[in-house]
């Protein structure tokens, strides 16, 4: 299941950024394309996070959308799936701005919050 290797990436980073200290929420922006079941990831990260020092933290996920710029006309499109056609001239020479996203924006350690990113 892919969010049980999302879990653990995440997992990783705030152990990292953490240092042994305790962490007790997470905030992390995920894009629409990683297609993230929030109930499977919840129950991923709580199983892998037990007994360390994100045992018990609280996830908080914020969704983002599908954003792309079509190269031919400069319209900038965003929705909830993959986007393959420009809606301004129906070309199909789109970039990805936004969607794919996995951004650990921040960790609450003893009421510190840091911002760090998840490559």
């Amino acid at each position: 299941m892919h969010e049980f290797g999302v879990a653990a990436a995440v997992l990783d980073a705030v152990e990292a950024r953490a240092d042994g200290r305790a962490v007790s929420a997470v905030r992390l922006h995920v894009g629409a394309l990683q297609r993230l079941d929030r109930e499977v990831f919840d129950g991923a990260f709580a199983m892998i996070a037990e007994g360390g020092i994100a045992d018990g933290a609280t996830v908080d996920v914020v969704e983002v959308a599908v954003e792309v710029r079509c190269r031919g006309c400069s319209s900038t499109t965003t929705g909830d799936e993959l986007i393959v056609t420009c809606v301004g001239c129906d070309g199909h020479d789109l970039e990805l701005l936004a969607g794919d996203d996995l951004v650990l924006e921040s960790i609450t350690i003893s009421g510190t919050r840091t911002a760090q990113e998840v490559g």
